[in-house]
C-alpha cells in the first residue's frame, strides 16, 4: 500500500524549522526511484477523472513530484515560488504560516484565462501556502481543478480551508 510505503520512508525532524514543530522530511523518499515512480503512478490513478490543463507546483518540494506528474500526464508545469525568485513579470500573494509569514508569486502569463489548474505540494498542514496559491490562480483568471499532496497532516485542519476552491483533494498519506 502506497500510504504505508510513504510513511515508512518519511523522516521526522524535531524542532524544525522552529521549536515545537515536527517536520515531515520527504527527502529519504527521493533515494528510492521505485517508490518515486509508484507515487507518480498513484497520483495518476487518482486523477483519472479530473479535468485540468496544467499542474502548478509550490516551491520547493512541490516541484519534485509536481513536475514528474506533469510530464507523465503530458501537462504543462507552472512554478509557484517565493517572492523575488521568478525572472519575469509576476503577481504576488502574502499569507501566514504556522511559523511566520511569507509571500509567493507566479508569472503573470503562467496560463490562459479560464484554465483549470491542479495545485501540487508535498505536504498539507494548515493550508496557508496552498490557499495563497489558489488565490494566485484565481487572480490570473484560472480555476482550481483540485489539489494533490504526498502527505496531509489532517490534525491541523488544512483541508477545510481548501474546499472553497475545490472538493477534489488527494493525499497519498494522512496523519490524524
Amino acid at each position: 500500500m502506497i500510504e504505508e510505503q510513504i510513511k515508512n520512508n518519511i523522516r521526522d525532524v524535531a524542532n524544525f524549522p522552529k521549536e515545537g514543530i515536527i517536520f515531515k522530511d520527504i527527502t529519504p523518499i527521493l533515494k528510492n526511484q521505485k517508490l518515486c515512480l509508484e507515487i507518480v503512478n498513484a497520483f495518476t490513478e487518482k486523477l483519472v477523472d479530473t479535468d485540468f490543463d496544467a499542474i502548478a507546483g509550490i516551491e520547493s518540494r512541490g516541484f519534485l513530484f509536481g513536475l514528474m506528474l506533469a510530464n507523465k500526464l503530458n501537462k504543462p508545469f507552472i512554478p509557484i515560488r517565493k517572492a523575488g525568485k521568478l525572472p519575469y513579470k509576476t503577481i504576488q500573494q502574502s499569507y501566514d504560516l504556522e511559523y511566520g509569514s511569507a509571500t509567493i508569486e507566479i508569472h503573470e502569463d503562467a496560463f490562459e484565462k479560464g484554465a483549470k489548474i491542479l495545485i501540487h505540494d508535498d505536504l498539507l498542514a494548515t493550508g496557508g501556502t496552498v490557499k495563497a496559491s489558489s488565490d494566485l490562480i484565481q487572480k490570473l483568471g484560472g480555476t482550481v481543478a483540485g489539489f494533490t499532496f504526498l502527505i496531509s497532516l489532517d490534525f491541523l485542519g488544512g483541508v477545510a480551508h481548501l474546499k472553497k476552491y475545490s472538493e477534489n483533494i488527494i493525499s497519498l498519506a494522512s496523519y490524524q
